[in-house]
C-alpha cells in the first residue's frame, strides 16, 4: 500500500531525480577517482537493467561517461540504449567548467564537444545543467540559447531577491533562459531514503515543507544524489515519481506554458551570478595556484588565436592540423573543470592539470610551427615573415636576429623599416681541445651545430706532425651549398691532434623592427646591407629615456612614465590624465585555503621596500626598458618568526605607438601563508569597475552580497582588462582584483591586483571567511607556490569611458603579439597578403576556423550600445550559424563583404565561403 500523500492543489507533486555529482579530479587525482566512477556506474547500469522505471542523470557532463567507457567499452551499447530510451541523461557539457577561469570560446567549445559526443550516445540532455560551479558568467544565457538550450538549472551565485525555485535569467546581451534554482543544493533530497521504509512519508512531508516556500508551480524538484555515489535502486519502489532532470524540466516547461500568467510573475536576474546570499561561491579559487591560470591563458591563446586561424588561412592540407587541434581542445576543456584549473585540488591533481594544459599548449604550438614552416618556405633566408593574428591592421614591434652585415630591413614596398638594435649575440660559441678530431662529427647533425647551421670550415696546421686549429663557422641564416660528406672528409683527412676546435657564429644582432601588417595577413621584411644615401626609415615617436633628478623617465608621445624613488611609477597620458604611485607592492598574511582567502587576526601589511635600484636595459626610438628592483623584508610565514629578503623586479617597457606601459613583475616566492598584491591609485575616485571576461564587459560595485555562510569579499575576476576611475590594467590571464581605499563611502581610491596567494590547505576546517569546510582538510604544500614567479600586464590612464578608450582593442593588441617567422626558402615569393578584415565599434573576433568547407568566424560586440560588424574578404556566400555550427540564416554579400547588426554584447557565428 502506498503511504505517500496524493498530490493536490495544496500538496505539490514531488519529482525525484536520481543523479550523482562527479568530480573527475579533486582531493584525489583523476585516475584514482575514475576507479570509483567505474564501480558507481556499474551499479547504476545494473539497476537500469533490472528495473525499467529507474532513471539516472549523469551530472550534466559527458566526460565522466567517456571516462567510464574507456574502462568498460563493453557497456557502450547498454548506455546508448538507456540514453535513447530517455532513462539515462548525458551532457550537454563535456566538463563542468569553472566559468570564470577559462575563455568564453572555451565554454562554447565545451558545449559543442558535449552536445556532439552525447549525440553519438543517443542525444544530449536539453538542459543547461550547472550544479556546482562557483558562480556563473554574464554570457551563459546567450551561450546556452545559441546551442538551443532555453532552460538552465543551477545552485550557486543566486542573489537574495530570488525567493522561488524558478527565475528568469537574462544575459549580457538581453537573451533570457528560464532557470531552475536548487534550494539546498544539488543534493537537497539525498536523505529521502536514509531511514527505515515506514519513515518515508514523514521524510517526504519534511522535504515538501522545506521546499514549499520556494515553490513556483505544482512540481517540486527533489535532487536525490550526492558526490561520488550512486543513488539507491530502491527509489522506484518508494512510490515516488522518478525522472531524469531533462524529463522534469520538460514537464515543468509544459506546465508553465499552460499557465495563464506565463513567466510574468517570476523573479528576474540580469548578468552574472556571483552573490554569496544563497550559497558560498568560493572566490579564492581565482587566485589559488596562479600558475595554472597563466598556463590556461597561454594554451587557449595559442590554440584559439594562432593555431586554429592560421591553419584555416594558410594551410592547404589541414588533415594533420585538424586532428591536432581536436586533441588540444579536448585537453584544454578537460582542464577547465571546476576542480581543475581552479587549483582547489590536491597537489597531485594540480600537477596533472598543469601537465595536461602544457600538453594542450604544445599541441597548439606544433600547429603554429606547421603553419610557420609553410610561411617560411615562401620567403628567402634573408627574410622575415610577419603575420598579424588580429582582424584589423596592426603596427607593432617584432624581434629579429639578423647578420650584422645586413642588419637593416626593407618592407614589401622596398622602403626601409624602422629598426632599433638591441643586443649582439656572442661569436665564439665553443672552444674545445680534441685529440681525435673525429669526435667533432658526433656533434654535427647534418648541418646543425650548437643550434646553428654550418656555413664553412677552415684548417690551420703549422706543421704536418702536430695538431692545429679547426674552425667551423655557423650562422642562423646559412645560405649556399653544403654537403655533410665534404665536412666528414675534411675532418678525417686532418691528421693526428691535438686540435683546437673552435665554433664561430657569424656576427648577429637582435633588432626590434616596427612593421605594419594587414588584417589577418602577412608582410615580408627582407634583410639588406645598409646603402649609403639609400632611403631611410621614418622612425615613429619613440620611447625615449631621460634621466631626471627625481628619477628616470620614458616618453613616447602617448604616455610619459617616470620611476619614483620608491620604485613606483607616475603616468601621464597625452590627454593629460595623470596618476602617481602606480605599482606599490603590498605583502599580507593568508591563513585561509585554496577556496577562500582569510587574513590572520593581526595582519601586518608590508609595502615599503628596504632598497630600490633602477637599471637601464634598452633605450631607443622604438622601445626603452628599465628594470626596477625593490628589496623587501617580509615574514617567512603567518607567525612572523623570521624575515626573508625578497627582490621584486619590475621590468618597465614603453614601445613606440602604444598608449600603455608594459610591466613584468618577477620574484622568487619564499614566504608561506601570504598574499602579495600590486596596487595602483586611481586618477579619480570610483564607485564601480568594468572587467572584461568570457565575451562580456561586466560592471561591478564595491561590495558583494552576503548571507550564505561566507564572507562576501568584493574580489572579482577579470580576463583581458579591468578599468576603474580612469585607470586600466590590460591582463595576460584571468586575475583577481579589488577596488580598495574607500575613504569616502562608496568611492574607492585604488585598484589592487593579486599577484600571488600562498596557502597550505585544500580546505581548512576552520576558516574565518567561511562557515563550513569546502572539502577535506588536505595539506597542499605546492599551493604555497614556492619558487620563481613572474607575471605581465600593461597599465594606462585613460579619459572618458572604457569603450571610448577602446580598451577591448588595446587588450587584443597587448595579448596577441605579431608573429615573426624567419624565411627558409630559396627566394622571396609574394611579399604581402591580406587576410580578412573585421570592423565595427567594439567588435572583437573570438575565434576563426575552417569547418566543413566554410570559414567560420565568431564575433562579439564588446560595446554597450548597438553596433554593426562589417566583414571584408572577397566572400562569395555567407550565413549565420548557431554555436554548434548548424546553419541558421543566409546573409547578404555585397562586393565580397558582409554587414551584420549586433546588439550590445551579442555573440554571432558567421560562416563564409571564400575562394
Amino acid at each position: 500500500m502506498n503511504l505517500l500523500p496524493t498530490p493536490s492543489d495544496d500538496r505539490p507533486e514531488i519529482v525525484v531525480v536520481p543523479h550523482t555529482h562527479w568530480d573527475r579530479e579533486w582531493y584525489l587525482p583523476f585516475q584514482r577517482f575514475r576507479m570509483g566512477l567505474v564501480g558507481m556506474l556499474d551499479d547504476v547500469l545494473s539497476a537500469m537493467d533490472d528495473d525499467p522505471a529507474y532513471r539516472f542523470t549523469m551530472d550534466g557532463q559527458l566526460a565522466a561517461v567517456e571516462d567510464y567507457l574507456e574502462i568498460r567499452p563493453s557497456r557502450r551499447d547498454d548506455i546508448v540504449r538507456f540514453v535513447t530510451e530517455g532513462r539515462f541523461a548525458v551532457g550537454p557539457w563535456l566538463i563542468l567548467a569553472d566559468e570564470f577561469l577559462c575563455s568564453g570560446e572555451t565554454l562554447i567549445r565545451n558545449l559543442e564537444y558535449g552536445m556532439r559526443g552525447s549525440a553519438v550516445l543517443g542525444g544530449a540532455m536539453r538542459v543547461g545543467y550547472l550544479p556546482d560551479q562557483f558562480g556563473h558568467c554574464a554570457q551563459m544565457p546567450q551561450i546556452l540559447a545559441s546551442a538551443g538550450l532555453r532552460h538552465a538549472c543551477l545552485w550557486r551565485g543566486v542573489p537574495a531577491h530570488v525567493d522561488r525555485d524558478t527565475f528568469v535569467w537574462t544575459g549580457a546581451d538581453g537573451t533570457s533562459v528560464t532557470t531552475r534554482y536548487l534550494p539546498g543544493g544539488y543534493g537537497n533530497a539525498v536523505a529521502l531514503l536514509s531511514g527505515p521504509p515506514d519513515g518515508l512519508p514523514d521524510r517526504v512531508a519534511a522535504f515538501a515543507s522545506a521546499m514549499d516556500g520556494w515553490r513556483s508551480d505544482a512540481l517540486l524538484l527533489a535532487m536525490y544524489g550526492a558526490d561520488h555515489s550512486a543513488p539507491s535502486r530502491e527509489i522506484t519502489a518508494a512510490g515516488l515519481r522518478v525522472a531524469t532532470l531533462g524529463e522534469f524540466m520538460d514537464t515543468a516547461a509544459s506546465a508553465a506554458k499552460g499557465a495563464a500568467d506565463g513567466d510574468g510573475g517570476l523573479p528576474r536576474v540580469a548578468g552574472e551570478l556571483r552573490s554569496h546570499a544563497r550559497a558560498n561561491i568560493l572566490p579564492g579559487v581565482i587566485s589559488a595556484r596562479v600558475g595554472l591560470k597563466q598556463a590556461m591563458a597561454r594554451a587557449e591563446r595559442v590554440i584559439t588565436r594562432y593555431a586554429e586561424p592560421l591553419s584555416a588561412l594558410w594551410l592547404t592540407d589541414r588533415s594533420a592540423s585538424a586532428r591536432l587541434l581536436d586533441l588540444a581542445w579536448r585537453r584544454v576543456i578537460a582542464c577547465s573543470g571546476h576542480d581543475s584549473v581552479t587549483g582547489c585540488g590536491a597537489d597531485e591533481t594540480a600537477q596533472q592539470v598543469a601537465a595536461r594544459i602544457a600538453e594542450a599548449g604544445q599541441i597548439g604550438q606544433a600547429v603554429v610551427d606547421l603553419v610557420g614552416s609553410s610561411l617560411a618556405a615562401s620567403a628567402g633566408k634573408d627574410a622575415i615573415v610577419v603575420v598579424n593574428p588580429s582582424p584589423f591592421e596592426r603596427s607593432g614591434l617584432v624581434l629579429a636576429d639578423l647578420p650584422e652585415r645586413s642588419a637593416t630591413l626593407v618592407g614589401p614596398d622596398g622602403r626601409a623599416v624602422p629598426v632599433q638594435r638591441l643586443e649582439h649575440a656572442p661569436t665564439l660559441l665553443d672552444e674545445t681541445v680534441m685529440d681525435d678530431l673525429g669526435r667533432l662529427l658526433g656533434r654535427v647533425h647534418e648541418r646543425e651545430l650548437f643550434g646553428h647551421e654550418i656555413v664553412s670550415w677552415a684548417v690551420e696546421r703549422p706543421r704536418e706532425d702536430e695538431g692545429g686549429v679547426f674552425t667551423v663557422t655557423v650562422s642562423r641564416h646559412a645560405s649556399g651549398a653544403y654537403a655533410y660528406e665534404d665536412l666528414r672528409q675534411a675532418i678525417l683527412g686532418a691528421g693526428p691532434g691535438p686540435w683546437i676546435v673552435r665554433t664561430l657564429a657569424e656576427p648577429v644582432v637582435t633588432v626590434a623592427a616596427h612593421v605594419t601588417v594587414p588584417p589577418l595577413g602577412r608582410s615580408v621584411l627582407t634583410a639588406r646591407a645598409p646603402v649609403s644615401g639609400g632611403p631611410r626609415a621614418g622612425l615613429p615617436t619613440g620611447a625615449i629615456l631621460e634621466e631626471e633628478a627625481d628619477g628616470a623617465t620614458l616618453d613616447n608621445g602617448l604616455l610619459r612614465v617616470r620611476v619614483a624613488a620608491d620604485g613606483t611609477l607616475s603616468l601621464r597620458s597625452a590627454e593629460g590624465v595623470e596618476v602617481h604611485g602606480v605599482g606599490r607592492v603590498a605583502h599580507g598574511g593568508d591563513v585561509g585555503d585554496t577556496y577562500n582567502h582569510a587574513p590572520p587576526p593581526r595582519d601586518h601589511v608590508s609595502d615599503v621596500p628596504a632598497h630600490v635600484s633602477v637599471e637601464e636595459v634598452h633605450t631607443g626610438p622604438l622601445v626603452s626598458v628599465l628594470d626596477v628592483v625593490r628589496v623587501y623584508e617580509w615574514p617567512a610565514d603567518e607567525h612572523a618568526a623570521s624575515q626573508v629578503t625578497t627582490d621584486v623586479r619590475t621590468r618597465v617597457e614603453l614601445r613606440a605607438g602604444e598608449p600603455y606601459v608594459r610591466c613584468e613583475v618577477s620574484m622568487d616566492v619564499v614566504c608561506r601563508d601570504h598574499r602579495i598584491r600590486w596596487h595602483a591609485p586611481l586618477p579619480s575616485g570610483a564607485a564601480e569597475s568594468f572587467a572584461e571576461g568570457q565575451l562580456a564587459v561586466v560592471r561591478r560595485g564595491l561590495t558583494a552580497e552576503g548571507g550564505g555562510g561566507e564572507e562576501p569579499v568584493p574580489t572579482f575576476p577579470a580576463e583581458s582588462f579591468v578599468a576603474a576611475g580612469g585607470l586600466a590594467v590590460l591582463l595576460d590571464h584571468v586575475s583577481e582584483y579589488e577596488l580598495v581605499g574607500a575613504e569616502v563611502p562608496q568611492v574607492a581610491s585604488e585598484l589592487a591586483l593579486t599577484l600571488v596567494r600562498s596557502v597550505g590547505l585544500l580546505s581548512a576546517n576552520r576558516n574565518s571567511h567561511r562557515d563550513e569546510p569546502a572539502g577535506p582538510q588536505v595539506a597542499t604544500p605546492a599551493a604555497q607556490c614556492p619558487g620563481p614567479f613572474s607575471t605581465r600586464f600593461a597599465v594606462l590612464p585613460y579619459a572618458g569611458t572604457w569603450h571610448e578608450a577602446e580598451l577591448p582593442r588595446l587588450a587584443e593588441e597587448f595579448r596577441h603579439e605579431l608573429l615573426a617567422v624567419p624565411g627558409s626558402g630559396p627566394s622571396v615569393a609574394a611579399s604581402t597578403r591580406r587576410g580578412l578584415m573585421i570592423s565595427g565599434d567594439g567588435v572583437m573576433m573570438a575565434a576563426l576556423r575552417e569547418r566543413d568547407g566554410w570559414l567560420e568566424i565568431r564575433l562579439v560586440a564588446e560595446h554597450p550600445v548597438a553596433t554593426a560588424a562589417v566583414i571584408h574578404g572577397g566572400f562569395t556566400g555567407a550565413r549565420l550559424a548557431d554555436a554548434l555550427g548548424s546553419p541558421a540564416a543566409p546573409l547578404d554579400v555585397t562586393e565580397g563583404s558582409v554587414r551584420l547588426p549586433l546588439r550590445p554584447f551579442e555573440i554571432a557565428t558567421v560562416q563564409m565561403s571564400w575562394l
